[in-house]
């Protein structure tokens, strides 16, 4: 892996300097209106709780542990952000059916149809933000803020050894 004066060196730091920037106003911006949507499902799950359900629903049930790893956090952390979704009634909690001392979590039917609720309000507000682009132009942004996602994690939990990546 290149060294970070490496890679300075090779481009324009002006470059990098407002890309930073941009990711920073990026991320305040993002806080602000925490990207919550539109209309009354507004700003109506934070975002630890939408990205819990979100992965139960693309991946099905799991145990705490196993979706601690794919979300790049620690269990106690998954299980201080899970209880509330239980007690809403949002995720429910069975015995793992291989190991019934195992428990496993899953969206319910009512967090599925809250998620689904909240899915429709952000994405008509994806599509008030980029109504004026392209297709193409919503490709390519997509493709690259994917990338950069999953570059800031590796480098980030090449940085702090120990921590998960997500």
């Amino acid at each position: 892996m290149p060294t970070s004066s490496d890679m300075t060196t090779h481009t324009d730091p002006a470059l990098l300097d407002a890309l930073q920037h941009q990711v920073a106003v990026f991320a305040r911006r993002a806080e602000q209106s925490r990207l919550g949507g539109v209309g009354q499902a507004r700003n109506s799950m934070d975002r630890a709780a939408y990205l819990l359900l979100n992965r139960l629903d693309q991946e099905g049930a799991m145990g705490v542990k196993a979706l601690a790893a794919g979300m790049g956090i620690d269990s106690s952390t998954v299980t201080r952000q899970v209880a509330p979704l239980v007690d809403a009634g949002l995720v429910t909690r069975a015995s793992h059916p291989e190991d019934g001392r195992a428990v496993v979590l899953q969206l319910s039917e009512r967090g599925r149809a809250r998620l689904e609720e909240v899915r429709a309000s952000r994405r008509e507000l994806m599509a008030l933000v980029t109504e004026e682009w392209s297709e193409e132009e919503r490709n390519a942004f997509t493709t690259l803020l994917t990338r950069f996602n999953a570059s800031l994690s590796t480098v980030t939990a090449s940085l702090s050894p120990g921590a998960p990546a997500s």
